[in-house]
C-alpha cells in the first residue's frame, strides 16, 4: 500500500519541474504506485540527497479492485454459483487515471535536471501505462 505521497524538501526553491504523464486512461494498482515512488525515491536519495529535490505523488488509490474467486478442486462445480451474486472480495486498491493527466512531479535545480529526468524513467518503467516526461521552467 502507497504510504508517503510526498518525499524530499518542499521548501526548497526550485527552477525546473518534471512532470510524469498518463497517455492512456488506466486504473494504476496502489502497488504498482508504490513501486514507481520508491524506484524513483531511492534513486533521488543516491543522487541528490535528501533536501535537493521534491517529489510528490498526485493521484490516489481510491477504487477498490474486486475479485471473484474461482474454486478448483473435486467438486467444485456442484459448489460453485457461477455468476450468481458475483460482487467479489475486495483484492486492491487502483488510482483511475485519465489520458494527459500527472501522475508524479518532480522539483529540482539546474543542477539534478538530468538525475530527475532518468529517476522519472525508472518510475515509470513500473507503470502499467505508456507515459511521458515533461520539462517545465517554474
Amino acid at each position: 500500500k502507497i504510504v508517503h505521497l510526498t518525499m524530499g524538501n518542499p521548501n526548497g526553491n526550485f527552477k525546473y519541474e518534471t512532470r510524469l504523464i498518463a497517455l492512456e486512461d488506466a486504473q494504476i494498482r496502489h502497488n504498482a504506485l508504490e513501486a514507481a515512488r520508491m524506484a524513483t525515491n531511492k534513486f533521488l536519495e543516491e543522487k541528490l540527497g535528501g533536501k535537493e529535490y521534491f517529489l510528490k505523488i498526485l493521484v490516489y488509490p481510491h477504487h477498490v479492485l474486486r475479485e471473484h474467486k474461482i474454486m478448483t478442486g473435486a467438486g467444485a462445480d456442484r459448489l460453485s454459483e457461477g455468476m450468481r451474486r458475483a460482487f467479489g472480495r475486495p483484492a486492491g486498491l487502483a488510482a483511475r487515471v485519465k489520458k494527459g493527466q500527472n501522475i508524479m512531479i518532480l522539483r529540482t535545480a539546474e543542477n539534478g535536471l538530468s538525475f530527475a529526468k532518468e529517476a522519472l524513467t525508472r518510475g515509470a518503467s513500473k507503470m502499467p501505462i505508456p507515459t511521458r516526461i515533461d520539462v517545465i521552467t517554474l
